[in-house]
């Protein structure tokens, strides 16, 4: 028997920056092995793209910051969702009034958690149209709930299965101020 790879991370990784490049943004990849706790890592990689934003960061905007991996979730609560769209929610809480800056969380293989979602988007206008909902971000992270919310708001990532899995892919466009 023989096992040939015909796609892995890297190829997933370097197709967002050849994509981001046609688009007009300066791609920068973090990494293609991401790893840590989701509302974390939305947290670090929001801050980083907000020193982008500011021009104190490894590439001017406008910019795609491009990360791959996998991160993890601590289940506290009962709620629905998964890795993607717990980071998207997070990414929402930190973005929240922040103009020119778009998140975007994937799992390749087309799911995320036990939901029809693969991942999630997120802007400085998500927590404002949450909040219009009558809905608390913060205590949707807590009970780790980033589905519902995010698919009232329209903002899930709905691919399908793919019957592939190359993990998971982070994404921030970042514009001028």
């Amino acid at each position: 028997m023989t096992n040939s790879v015909i796609g892995n991370n890297l190829l997933v990784v370097e197709a967002a920056a050849a994509r981001a490049r046609a688009l007009g943004y300066a791609p920068h990849v973090l990494t293609r092995a991401l790893e840590g706790e989701a509302r974390d890592v939305a947290r670090t990689l929001v801050g980083l793209a907000r020193q982008i934003q500011a021009g104190r960061g490894p590439v001017a905007p406008p910019a795609c910051l491009i990360a791959g991996g996998e991160t993890t979730v601590t289940v506290r609560g009962t709620g629905r969702g998964g890795r993607c769209q717990e980071w998207a929610l997070a990414a929402a809480i930190e973005l929240d009034g922040v103009d020119g800056i778009v998140a975007l969380a994937a799992g390749t293989d087309g799911t995320d958690g036990p939901t029809d979602a693969a991942g999630a988007v997120a802007d400085g206008a998500t927590q404002k149209r949450a909040r219009e909902r009558g809905e608390d971000l913060q205590a949707r992270l807590a009970r780790n709930d980033a589905n519902p919310v995010l698919a009232a708001l329209d903002d899930l990532v709905v691919t399908g299965p793919t019957n592939t899995n190359l993990l998971d892919l982070y994404l921030l466009l970042i514009e001028p101020r």
